[in-house]
């Protein structure tokens, strides 16, 4: 095993994976960069793959010798991107891979995109690289599948989800190119009672009153409004609507304002609050009796949002809209699944909120099933045999 800091260009039997993403830095916000973080860090552990991920210029590196300046410093994602990167970045990012020194191995990390998907692979082809992709979310949708196809452009394409794996197949990509390997997460402490109401009064919660958590998008998947709408339906007494939403795009503040107006008209704006992107978000998990993201799709999010993952690992109830990839975290018994209609959704919260023994058991089950099925170890481990398929 090769010692984090010890590493030399020199020891032949590790071979060098470029990690092809955003600059992997903080804020940790962002769960493809996150990603790319975490499975660093445990391929630095397993020894045969040393990893470089690209940060921007004068940046701290996350590990000594480990990571490549390709952004400027201060540089921004794009406006409107969606937590995309601008155009002059991809040219950076570009620029990099055409000129840089070889390494063993690119791997990518992004949407599928059309451009990106033919300069990746032009670049590949022109340098004769070895190519990994992972799927960090869901693609548009494609007007065909020979459209789909074509986005399609690495070696190996890793998904995150049965459901992605089995739309790309569908779509005519072959299997042997295809290879499922879910993300992982980082097993956090079930909070104490007394950890618990310290958050909620940091969030102005009150403590005693049942807590629902939405961590989700203000625009995409629907689920904010239907959160909203499903609020006036819930049976529980008091329950209190906590929205912890990223603004992903300019139009999110227009969003923001038009919800914020619902609640008026529905006659429930003292019972939400608005507390938008927090430093904070595992206090706040910890505080939820439950954790509701019932999206109609898991487009511009990982196909397992790594914050319903994280709310697993502290133990809370969490919910999912059906028919989404989200869907296989229900089908392994680690969240409820929904339908996506306030009626629906309330009445799924409302059965966990009203039974304490079934919200602690589907808690302790979430909790079994974020160790069990995404470990760091087990994620690094289906990498390796991955990138050991390439040669």
């Amino acid at each position: 095993m090769v010692a984090c800091g010890e590493w030399s260009p020199y020891t032949k039997a590790v071979r060098e994976v470029l990690m092809v993403s955003k600059p992997v830095e903080p804020p940790w916000n962002d769960s493809s960069k996150n990603l790319v973080r975490d499975l660093s860090s445990s391929l630095l552990n397993q020894g045969a793959y040393r990893p470089v991920v690209m940060i921007r210029a004068g940046s701290t590196p996350l590990y000594h010798g480990t990571s490549r300046a390709v952004y400027r410093s201060g540089s921004k994602n794009a406006p409107g991107g969606a937590f995309a990167l601008a155009i002059r970045e991809q040219a950076s990012v570009a620029r990099a891979l055409l000129m840089e020194r070889r390494t063993d191995l690119w791997h990518f990390f992004f949407a599928p995109n059309p451009r990106s998907s033919v300069v990746a692979l032009s670049l590949a082809r022109t340098r004769r690289m070895p190519t990994v992709h992972t799927v960090c979310s869901v693609p548009r949708p494609a007007r065909t599948a020979r459209a789909l196809r074509r986005l399609v452009f690495a070696d190996l394409t890793v998904v995150l989800s049965q459901r992605t794996f089995d739309h790309l197949a569908e779509s005519g990509v072959s299997e042997s190119r295809l290879i499922r390997i879910p993300p992982a997460v980082t097993l956090l402490p079930s909070p104490e009672e007394a950890t618990r109401r310290s958050a909620a009064a940091a969030f102005r919660l009150d403590s005693s009153a049942p807590v629902v958590v939405f961590p989700g998008d203000l625009e995409f998947g629907d689920a904010a409004t239907r959160m909203i709408e499903a609020l006036p339906h819930i049976t529980t007494p008091g329950v209190q609507l906590v929205m912890a939403c990223r603004k992903k795009t300019p139009r999110a503040s227009d969003v923001e304002r038009r919800l914020r107006a619902r609640t008026q008209e529905l006659s429930v704006a003292q019972r939400v609050s608005w507390v938008g992107e927090t430093a904070a978000i595992h206090s706040l998990l910890g505080a939820a009796d439950v954790v509701a993201l019932p999206a109609t799709t898991t487009y511009a999010k990982m196909d397992y949002p790594l914050v319903l993952l994280e709310a697993m690992s502290l133990e809370r109830a969490v919910v999912v809209g059906a028919h989404t990839a989200a869907e296989e975290l229900a089908a392994l018994g680690g969240a409820v699944r929904t339908e996506t209609s306030a009626q629906a959704i309330a009445d799924t919260i409302s059965r966990l909120l009203d039974d304490d023994d079934r919200r602690a058991r589907q808690g302790q089950r979430a909790r079994a099933i974020a160790a069990e099925e995404f470990s760091l170890t087990t994620m690094a481990e289906r990498y390796v045999a991955a990138y050991n398929a390439l040669y």
